[in-house]
């Protein structure tokens, strides 16, 4: 009940709160039928087709490399791939906006398809450290060409992880928010940014509820066909057991290790010359974040930002972690009972839904429903961590789930017959198998509640910013030295995400690849 509670009250409420004020202002029909709506669908749509695309290619081989090769400096190639993922969205656009300063499509495209490399790349290199390499090599002894053995051995066997990866990166891409604000600017915008323009600086409740739900039925379309192609990858997870096929590249191989090493080397690049500016002005950027920034930009200092920045992450980390560790044990537990196949996965689904809907709808609705419960939590400070749990706790099951689902359950029969009651059975065969992935989830979920800019940018006061807001304002302020300090607060920020995704790959275990979502 306590996930469920969680979403009930600070998701669906706030939510069918507000797209009940805007349906019952009327126009909703109006805004449906204008043709600017459909172009914004359509932009929305073709960037994140477009986006899932080039990830997909770029992932692909890199995921071979993960998972089928023997080479030395793979954990170091783990932490690059990974870094981009969980970097907040203000860092990588101002990354992006500094290499392609005209931002437009193009940078649009090009910016949400590195921060989703990690997700194909390591969805498909988990499914793919399980294939036998007899199949494919026994296709090329009938003849067939490496080419012609990988499109009709290797990738059908692979499908399901590229669609479930395919799934996900285009619901990421989709929802993009950060990225389009301040690529696009006011010449390209998706659903996701005309929501927040017609709620916060329009008003316009009737036309934000009519795209949020646009947006809510791309959404579930979105995670229905990946909840489909997550089960079809774990049903063959089930029936493969783990092989040991990494192995020196040979042949042509080589030219596939070079792609994607050529791959690593693209993602660094925004990063490298993020840092390389942050440093062009000397140390003036990083000293003055002690100060409110050129002619008192923010309310306040850049270390105060950070402060906050850290308090709530803390907040929302903490929170998060319980509530999906939680689910998932819940999801587990009603796989195992007789409870009905699609009631599991409908529920799986519904607590997938904070990723996909608007965070300024789901900022707005807190504005106009807390205020009901005791306390008001409008004013709170716990509100920011309130909606940065939200949106981790989707991440956090998608990484326990699938690890708690793999163990197997023989192990928990053998303890129950020994005398172990089920708590005891957790405490002891549960625990210590997905401990490792709960670390994981706990360094994932600080980081993106660390960064977490799409609804803190709504419901964060002028006096209790964090880092991202901070330097989202400090960009739209003029002067070099905001410019040179929203430089080296993504500078931090991409330090403390390296030190995460560090920790991440020093709890994994050799040799074995990613069992969790991403």
């Amino acid at each position: 009940m306590l996930p469920l509670g969680f979403l009930a009250v600070f998701f669906v409420w706030p939510v069918v709160a507000i797209l009940r004020l805007g349906l019952g202002e009327g126009g909703v029909l109006t805004v449906l039928a204008s043709p600017e709506t459909w172009r914004l669908v359509a932009f929305t749509v073709g960037q994140a087709a477009a986006s899932t695309a080039v990830a997909l290619v770029a992932g692909l081989p890199v995921a071979f490399l993960l998972a089928r090769t023997s080479l030395p400096g793979l954990g170091f190639v783990r932490v690059v791939i990974l870094v981009p993922f969980v970097l907040p969205t203000v860092v990588v656009g101002l990354a992006f906006r500094t290499l392609l300063p005209d931002g437009g499509a193009f940078a649009i495209v090009l910016a949400n398809s590195f921060f989703n490399v990690a997700v194909v790349a390591r969805t498909v290199a988990g499914l793919w450290s399980h294939l036998d390499r007899r199949a494919p090599d026994a296709a090329r002894s009938l003849g067939a060409s490496p080419l012609r053995a990988f499109t009709s051995v290797t990738l059908p066997a692979l499908a399901p992880a590229i669609g479930s990866a395919a799934a996900v990166v285009f619901l990421f891409c989709a929802t993009s928010f950060g990225v389009v604000l301040i690529l696009g600017g006011s010449r390209l915008r998706t659903l996701e940014t005309e929501i927040y323009l017609r709620t916060v600086e329009l008003l316009d409740l009737s036309g934000a509820a009519a795209l949020s739900l646009l947006q809510l039925a791309a959404v579930v379309a979105a995670l229905s066909v990946g909840a489909v192609a997550r089960r079809r990858r774990e049903s063959a997870l089930r029936l493969r057991a783990p092989a040991s096929v990494a192995r020196r590249p040979s042949g042509g191989e080589w030219v596939v290790v070079g792609v994607a090493l050529a791959v690593v080397g693209s993602l660094m690049l925004p990063i490298v010359v993020l840092v390389s500016r942050s440093l062009a002005g000397g140390l003036a950027g990083y000293r003055a974040l002690g100060s409110t920034g050129y002619a008192g930009s923010l309310q306040v200092s850049g270390v105060d930002a950070a402060l906050n920045s850290v308090r709530a992450a803390t907040d929302a980390t903490f929170l998060a972690v319980t509530l999906g560790a939680l689910a998932s044990v819940v999801l587990v537990s009603l796989s195992r009972s007789r409870v009905r196949r699609g009631f599991v996965e409908t529920m799986d689904t519904a607590l997938m839904l904070p990723l996909g809907v608007s965070a300024v709808t789901v900022g707005f609705g807190y504005l106009i429903t807390l205020n009901l419960l005791p306390g008001d939590l409008r004013t709170s400070p716990v509100l920011v961590p309130l909606a940065q749990a939200l949106v981790v706790t989707p991440l956090v099951i998608r990484l326990l789930l699938p690890v708690l689902r793999s163990i197997d359950s023989r192990l928990r029969q053998a303890a129950a017959s020994l005398g172990a009651s089920p708590l005891r059975v957790w405490r002891e065969v549960d625990v210590p198998l997905a401990g490792r992935s709960l670390l994981t989830a706990i360094a994932f979920g600080y980081v993106v509640a660390l960064g977490e800019f799409g609804a803190t940018s709504f419901l964060a006061r002028p006096d209790t910013a964090t880092l991202p807001v901070a330097i989202a304002r400090l960009l739209s302020r003029p002067g070099e030295l905001n410019n040179q300090m929203a430089y080296a607060a993504c500078t931090l920020l991409i330090l403390v995400t390296i030190a995460a995704v560090a920790i991440v790959e020093s709890v994994r275990v050799p040799g074995r690849a990613a069992v969790g979502e991403f």
